[in-house]
């Protein structure tokens, strides 16, 4: 297991810089106070630092990395990971993929790719006291699938209000039809809904 011995005026900072170096949060290890701050003869001769090791028990990076190549491995398919943690969870771009391997990834209208991330999902949060959103990606694809849905919208909303009939999208995830209603929420003569069960779970456009 990856761990790092810090010393500092406290224990508490001395865990701080712990946990800056291992990039992991207070929940995902073990602290071990080796020896407590004093402030010696006048709180200046023979004063001593805090000690403490911090061991990391549950690292969501490693676990990710992990599992992503496992997958890559079944898949049959070349690739590597750019795995950033931030405060409000994981980010994860993978990279140095070739065309057809990366179109393996994404699957139709994203499909794999959300599998993949759902199940990196349920394998970090395993365990966990506090969720870990993740988010994966690969080429920038959510963004430029967002703003094809975005482009999506208007232009069936319009047709809507041309028509005056409903207007019926494909059907999508629950992240992208989420793109659809906020997309045409600043339309006042569109209402939408979702009809169906997942996964042919779909959105509805229709004019006022």
């Amino acid at each position: 297991m990856r761990y790092v011995i810090k010393e500092a005026r406290t224990v508490e900072d001395a865990i701080k810089e712990a946990l800056l170096e291992l990039e992991v949060t207070e929940a995902d290890v073990e602290i071990e106070v080796i020896e407590e701050a004093s402030r010696g003869l006048f709180g200046l001769i023979g004063s001593k630092d805090a000690k403490v090791k911090v061991t990391v028990v549950n690292d969501p990076v490693m676990k990710s990395k992990e599992f992503l190549e496992n997958i890559f491995k079944y898949m049959g398919v070349v690739a590597d990971m750019e795995i950033r943690r931030e405060e409000d969870g994981l980010y994860i771009d993978i990279v140095n993929v070739d065309p057809i391997d990366k179109g393996i990834i994404i699957g139709k209208r994203g499909n794999t790719l959300d599998s993949i991330q759902y199940l990196l999902s349920l394998t970090i949060n395993r365990d966990q006291d506090r969720y870990i959103r993740v988010a994966l990606d690969i080429g920038n694809y959510r963004q430029r699938r967002e703003e094809t849905l975005i482009r999506l919208a208007e232009k069936m909303a319009d047709k809507a209000k041309y028509t005056n009939k409903p207007v019926k999208l494909e059907p999508m995830n629950p992240f992208e039809r989420r793109i659809i209603h906020s997309a045409l929420q600043k339309y006042d003569d569109i209402t939408t809904y979702s009809e169906g069960v997942d996964p042919y779970r779909r959105v509805v456009i229709q004019a006022k």
